[in-house]
């Protein structure tokens, strides 16, 4: 987050509410390296924070009212009462910071109300958890001004239930965990289950290579059906094993685990991506660790695979990145995030990246696609304040 754009924000909010605010804080998106669905089943899961923020300028207020305001959505200021905020009432944009300062009250905690101008650079709808940061950079700014003393993963807990809840979107932890706990140079190995973090040095270009991120264009809604359907199918296929969450099945006992779920072929197919989900974010953090980098590619792709055949979340202009970047000299290639379209991963040499750069354009010109965007992702530092 530059300065100049704090300012900004900070310069915006004075003209809207008439006061310079109190403080100006930033929450990154994210991309996942590994580990995708298996945060809600308990699981593994391996993100790292992007350059790209959610930017709020906030000042608290006494009134019991919330003002809220969006550089990046039309209208004027939505001015809400803190003591009418009642779950999956609000469809809108402002249903991400209200839900926070909702959850933060459920909690116990005695927010008043707050004055909130937000702009950001995360790209909607790609996968890169837009929302995340939106709901971490208020419950940050939120827990300074009030003096809440939260950690990162508290605030990442209320932020997953204010998604949960009040939106009505059945995601897991990670996405907030990420926006709050991030940090520069790292990649994140989060266990689900009990929320133990371990930061992983993940500085690709000191060792020549590159992590391009493919935003395909294509727009995703996650409240919708599709990812509420893979979540029920997985607990129906916990419930069937006869465990707590799909993380107990051991990947050694597979075998035995699709057997017992007998002619169920989806319930199937969802158990096996999961399980061996789970063992590719293991396989990627002893790599990464033993200083195998470039070895983690075809652990990318295999997941790709995964997500392609066994949980059936990808699309043609994801299967096409992931195609044509291979086809281009890259090390390894998957899509990332919640799927039905959003962005694509791909490790490549540094020396390749504007080559596969080029042949991924070239074919969703030949395909007839929307172009995508490209550009590196940088391992970033997560949730802080910046003025």
């Amino acid at each position: 987050m530059s300065v100049d754009t704090s300012a900004t924000v900070a310069e915006r909010f004075e003209e809207l509410y008439g006061a310079a605010p109190e403080g100006v804080w930033a929450a990154p998106g994210r991309v996942n390296l590994i580990g995708e669905h298996t945060d809600y089943n308990d699981g593994f899961v391996m993100p790292f924070a992007l350059p790209h923020t959610a930017v709020a300028a906030v000042s608290r207020r006494d009134d019991g009212v919330l003002r809220l305001h969006s550089a990046d959505v039309e209208g004027g200021v939505v001015e809400l009462r803190v003591d009418d905020l009642v779950p999956e009432s609000d469809r809108n944009w402002t249903a991400y910071p209200s839900g926070v300062v909702w959850a933060l009250r459920q909690a116990g905690h005695a927010v008043t109300g707050a004055d909130i101008h937000l702009a950001s650079t995360v790209p909607a709808g790609a996968g890169l958890s837009s929302s995340a940061a939106l709901e971490v950079v208020v419950a940050l700014a939120l827990s300074d001004l009030y003096e809440l003393g939260l950690k990162g993963w508290q605030l990442a807990r209320l932020c997953q239930r204010a998604e949960n809840v009040y939106v009505g979107a059945p995601v897991g932890i990670m996405d907030q965990t990420a926006s709050a706990c991030c940090q520069a140079g790292h990649a994140l190995f989060l266990d689900t289950r009990d929320l133990s973090q371990k930061q992983i040095p993940f500085d690709l270009a000191a060792e020549g290579m590159r992590l391009l991120v493919v935003d395909t264009q294509v727009k995703h809604s996650h409240s919708e059906g599709e990812y509420g359907k893979r979540r029920a199918g997985c607990e129906k296929g916990a419930a069937l094993l006869g465990v707590d969450a799909l993380r107990d099945v051991a990947y050694d006992d597979l075998d035995a685990a699709l057997d017992r779920l007998g002619d169920d072929e989806e319930v199937r197919r969802l158990v096996r991506h999961v399980v061996t989900e789970d063992q590719r974010v293991e396989r990627v953090v002893a790599l990464l660790e033993s200083g195998e980098t470039r070895a983690i590619g075809p652990v990318l792709t295999e997941g790709h695979a995964s997500l392609r055949d066994d949980f059936r979340i990808s699309c043609p202009e994801l299967d096409l990145v992931v195609d044509t970047a291979l086809a281009g000299g890259a090390l390894g290639a998957r899509m990332t995030g919640g799927g039905f379209g959003g962005s694509a991963i791909v490790l490549a040499e540094e020396a390749d990246v504007e080559t596969v750069t080029k042949a991924v354009e070239e074919a969703f010109a030949a395909a007839g696609f929307t172009a995508p965007r490209v550009f590196e992702a940088v391992p970033a530092a997560g949730a802080r304040r910046v003025g």
